[in-house]
């Protein structure tokens, strides 16, 4: 597998070998070892997988206690993911990277703990899959604003507002959110 480096470098995309022929193809999701090599070392204890709809927003969440990291990807269509550094201590604090990932490309993108998170839909539908470093813990979820002008997120947006839950439409800037040390 590869490994790139994004302008955040903490955040990594990884694309997987993938085999494949007439039949289909095999690639490894996971594979302890060669993640460690890759220097993803990292000890999952969730899985989660979301279906949406076009143009759906999902984000920007975090738990601000017993942070995730996630290591995603995408079964099913392709989304805009985005990661944004909220670590006041890290010289790329308040920045966000993003990335295309698809059923296609078959790229992951590996997101630490001390980060919010997001996806925007871009096919019809996405099947959108991520393993976690920490089980979700609702007392500790926070968000922040998908829009917020200073993360300055260049998402895909087709002209039509974004479909986003009513947690989402109400969450804070980044100027008034809880972050970390």
């Amino acid at each position: 597998m590869q490994v790139r480096a994004t302008a955040i470098p903490d955040v990594v995309v990884v694309e997987p070998n993938v085999f494949g022929d007439e039949r289909g193809f095999f690639m490894e999701s996971w594979n302890a070892q060669a993640f460690a090599q890759a220097g993803i070392d990292a000890v999952f204890v969730q899985d989660n997988h979301s279906r949406s709809r076009c143009g759906v927003l999902r984000g920007l969440h975090y738990q601000i206690r017993e942070p995730q990291g996630k290591l995603v990807r995408v079964a099913a269509g392709e989304v805009y993911d985005v990661a944004v550094d909220l670590r006041r201590s890290s010289p790329t604090f308040g920045r966000a990277v993003g990335e295309r990932l698809s059923a296609e490309n078959k790229r992951m993108m590996w997101i630490p703990p001390g980060f919010a998170h997001g996806f925007l839909v871009l096919s019809e539908i996405a099947d959108f899959l991520y393993k976690a470093t920490a089980y979700y813990a609702p007392e500790h979820e926070r968000a922040i604003r998908w829009d917020d002008p200073r993360l300055a997120i260049d998402w895909p947006l087709t002209g039509a507002a974004p479909t986003v839950s009513a947690k989402d439409a109400a969450a804070p800037f980044l100027a008034q959110a809880e972050t970390y040390p």
